[in-house]
């Protein structure tokens, strides 16, 4: 479904992604793990279109898309949830998943978006209950479960998540992640940045490890969890004396 070839992009004059090659198949869930500054969230910015890559190619469902705009990357069937969510805090909820689902407005499928609304709905009661509230007065994981939902209304085939647990309570973080695999029931490929490595391991198929821009590691997710340099990097102490 996505496939890069020595990607290269940055900002200004610094280069951040080095000949980054990766691959997501249909109904995939994939992590790229890697510390702060590894390049992760230059490469998403650079997949859907943000920031205009310096080299290399980026395939999406056949269809070469870098240099692509991103409204033209996002109507072939993409969706970008950035760190810090992004929500329009000024406008509700309701107002945000409408705008989630402009690409649907575009072509008139009316009937698709109310029922990706109920989906959504069904998935997050709260953002029902709490339809005319402003985003920008919810909960750090309500926004989340927004910033989620306003993707799936443009009925994406494939979602980007960066940091998806930044800043959020444990229970809130077992909700979205129960989400994110429910996601990958229905159909729903995901590309998934993440900086707490376990738990993202845990729900994904495969992932790549990033650092300085470049891809240092990649394998299935057991492979990548039983790595000692992955343990030792990412996983942390008590992760090794529980498996040890």
């Amino acid at each position: 479904m996505l496939k890069l070839r020595n990607l290269e992009s940055g900002y200004g004059n610094l280069k951040v992604l080095r000949k980054v090659s990766l691959h997501i198949n249909p109904g995939e869930i994939v992590t790229i793990i890697g510390a702060n500054g590894a390049g992760k969230s230059t490469l998403l910015n650079t997949i859907s279109g943000v920031i205009k890559p310096r080299g290399g190619e980026i395939y999406f469902s056949g269809n070469r898309i870098d240099g692509m705009p991103p409204e033209k990357i996002v109507t072939l069937g993409t969706a970008l949830i950035p760190e810090g969510r992004e929500l329009f805090a000024s406008m509700s909820v309701y107002e945000n998943l409408r705008l989630g689902a402009y690409p649907q407005y575009t072509r008139k499928n009316v009937d698709e978006i109310n029922l990706t609304r109920n989906r959504v709905h069904a998935m997050f009661p709260v953002l029902k209950d709490r339809q005319y509230q402003l985003a920008g007065t919810l909960s750090g994981g309500e926004q989340q479960m927004l910033a989620l939902s306003r993707a799936l209304m443009s009925n994406p085939k494939l979602i980007m998540m960066d940091e998806p647990s930044m800043g959020l309570a444990p229970l809130v973080v077992k909700k979205i992640f129960e989400a994110i695999t429910q996601l990958r029931k229905d159909g729903i490929t995901i590309l998934l940045v993440e900086q707490n490595a376990k738990l993202a391991l845990s729900v994904a198929d495969r992932g790549y490890v990033m650092e300085t821009g470049q891809v240092m590691i990649e394998g299935t997710s057991a492979d990548l969890l039983n790595n000692r340099d992955v343990q030792r990097a990412y996983l942390g102490k008590e992760y090794k004396k529980i498996n040890d």
